[in-house]
């Protein structure tokens, strides 16, 4: 074996240029897309963009710029692009600049610059992107001063290029979507949030009793639950009887309703209204049960269904129940 002779500084130096040659034949990692929370749509913000606490996007509040992020249903894309147009967008008070075609990795799209005078006299430069991101329709509207040089086209560019979706929103974070907490699901799978106000929640049968159909989804199911929070509610017990009558005779998908119990009980320490009652499915016919809680309070009140096959009820009434002690406001 050749020995190599040298001065140990310069065997550390001949090292390290090595070892910087070998890490630049490696790119430096990507920026990871940032998911606004509840969005499958997301991208690499600009330097200087943070993710906003109150609309799915991101936003710089020291420059006044924002981007928001907007998902529709895939079929909107071609009717969408047909309203960006200098005519159409000048109706709502934008002036277009320029309409470009773009290929981005998340699918086809189309960019529109312009600017746009608020209400209050500022001008703002604005970018519209619409993308045909596979099951879905992305909107990216995206505002800045027009004084402002923190973001120049090419850097918009580079964020519009980085739009990424993601195949499902994790349950976990829609959960945090919610006023309130549910800290057992006794079983239950997540249907479905309405973000600041409801969840749905479904119990799939195991066996095919009922078969799904396109046109009859809900029919999938051994047992539901929706838990709704509101502002308001009476706090007058006899007013809170009646809020009930009415609150449960609105409640969707059953019919041929015989109630068995409708009383006040304390939930939680607080005025609440329990009704139960015997029904039918509206499509099917299948006989079922179904309970309404609602949990009244500091100037809003809790509303929780469940409606199960009768065949199975007391297995879910007391899943349901164990649902119910774990909820609470945030």
């Amino acid at each position: 074996m050749t020995k190599t002779k040298g001065h140990p500084t310069t065997l550390i130096a001949t090292l390290a240029a090595i070892i910087v040659v070998a890490l630049s034949a490696f790119p430096a990692a990507a920026a990871e897309a940032v998911f606004p929370t509840g969005s499958r749509i997301g991208l690499v913000p600009p330097p200087g963009m943070v993710a906003a606490k109150t609309f799915p996007g991101f936003v710089d509040t020291d420059n006044k710029a924002a981007i928001l992020i907007t998902a529709l249903p895939a079929g909107a894309y071609s009717e969408v692009e047909k309203t960006l147009t200098a005519d159409a967008l000048k109706k709502q008070g934008i002036t277009m600049e320029k309409r470009q075609a773009l290929q981005l990795a998340i699918g086809n799209a189309v960019l529109v610059v312009g600017t746009q005078v608020a209400p209050d006299k500022t001008a703002y430069r604005k970018w519209l992107l619409l993308a045909d991101a596979h099951d879905v329709t992305a909107i990216v509207s995206v505002q800045v001063p027009q004084q402002s040089k923190a973001y120049s086209d090419a850097v918009l560019r580079e964020a519009f290029n980085s739009l990424a979706l993601r195949a499902k929103v994790p349950d976990a974070e829609l959960l945090t979507m919610l006023p309130f907490t549910v800290g057992d699901l006794a079983g239950f799978r997540l249907m479905n949030v309405i973000p600041g106000r409801a969840l749905l929640l479904i119990d799939r049968p195991d066996y095919p009793h009922m078969v799904a159909t396109p046109d009859l989804p809900e029919l999938v199911y051994d047992a539901r639950c929706t838990i709704l929070a509101a502002p308001g509610g009476p706090s007058d017990k006899a007013a809170q009887s009646n809020f009930a009558r009415t609150t449960f005779a609105a409640i969707a998908g059953i019919k041929d309703v015989q109630i068995t119990m409708a009383e006040p009980v304390r939930l939680d320490q607080q005025d609440g209204f329990e009704t139960v009652a015997h029904a039918k499915d509206v499509n099917t016919g299948a006989d079922l049960m179904v309970v309404q809680w609602l949990r009244f309070g500091n100037g809003s009140f809790l509303q929780m269904v469940g409606v199960a096959r009768a065949a199975i009820w007391d297995s879910e009434l007391a899943r349901l129940r164990s649902m119910r002690a774990s909820i609470a406001m945030r």
